[in-house]
């Protein structure tokens, strides 16, 4: 029950942000893009560029960020790479990754570039 509860939280919390992306001019490319390493919750397009976006949802904006650790992002990294191969450019796609993070009262905070290789 605990599980669908959480589940079911994350999935509005998620179509919040994609929301919020989309009033900004962001085209939506894939959601919950799933590849051979992990999942991506959002990537979108705005112009030339490709944004990764991992979604946290928790009581806080410190909670949700502190459950985004090290092998997550390797995983994120991974999946990203793998998308890009689908693109154009490939690996030379214009890229951006960012963290969304939502509390327990739906606001939301966005950190732009957050995650680096």
């Amino acid at each position: 029950m605990i599980a669908a509860r959480n589940y079911h939280a994350g999935l509005a919390a998620e179509s919040s942000v994609l929301r919020q992306y989309l009033d900004a001019g962001y085209q939506l490319l894939a959601q919950r893009f799933r590849g051979l390493h992990g999942e991506i919750d959002l990537i979108l397009r705005k112009g030339a560029a490709v944004i990764f976006v991992e979604v946290k949802k928790s009581r806080s904006f410190d909670a949700a960020l502190a459950r985004l650790g090290p092998a997550q992002i390797g995983r994120i990294f991974d999946t990203a790479a793998e998308f890009l191969g689908t693109q154009p450019l490939g690996q030379l796609t214009e890229t951006r990754f960012d963290v969304a993070l939502v509390n327990a009262q739906g606001q939301i905070t966005v950190m732009e570039n957050a995650l680096g290789p």
